[in-house]
């Protein structure tokens, strides 16, 4: 439950920053919503915690919430920017948001980024989920989050696939038809 409320919370804090922001025009109010987004994540991080302290077995929210925070730091500051410039141009007069490139090496450099993100996450999801199970120490009370690190581990190996193809068969611009 309460890592849907963190989710929630998330793309709420996200929404009425950016609504306060432009649509307000109140930017240090915006700025300070915009500011507990991450508050979310360790709201997240302490009742995970918490709730294995007290003796809970861990379940697949707790794995969850480890994938999600780790996917929330490695991505999160990404979305908001990717969030702020749609905004900005839609409610400020901004200039048109910047797309990733469509062909060739730079699309393929793009998806390495992006990867590379991945891996990011993987790695902080990891070792949350390697913390809980030492810090719970009973690997009967921990065997979801033994499952979790597969899972993780599974998918940074598809989502590896996605750049590999891009640099072997890059895509190319389509044709203009007459």
């Amino acid at each position: 439950m309460i890592i849907a409320g963190c989710e929630v919370g998330f793309w709420l804090f996200l929404l009425m920053g950016l609504l306060t922001r432009y649509v307000a025009r109140r930017p240090r109010l915006g700025a300070a919503l915009l500011i507990c987004v991450p508050l979310t994540d360790l709201a997240l991080l302490t009742a995970t915690v918490v709730d294995l302290r007290r003796g809970a077995t861990a379940g697949f929210a707790h794995g969850l919430a480890a994938a999600y925070l780790g996917f929330s730091v490695a991505f999160g500051h990404g979305m908001i920017r990717w969030a702020d410039e749609r905004f900005a141009h839609r409610f400020a007069g901004g200039p048109s948001p910047s797309r990733p490139p469509r062909h060739g090496r730079a699309r393929a450099r793009h998806e390495w980024k992006e990867f590379g993100k991945a891996v990011i996450a993987w790695a902080i999801s990891c070792a949350l989920l390697l913390g809980a199970i030492a810090l719970v120490g009973d690997t009967g009370r921990t065997a979801a989050l033994h499952d979790w690190l597969s899972r993780l581990t599974v998918v940074l190996g598809i989502w590896a696939l996605w750049p590999i193809t891009y640099t072997i068969w890059p895509a190319k611009p389509k044709k203009a038809s007459r």
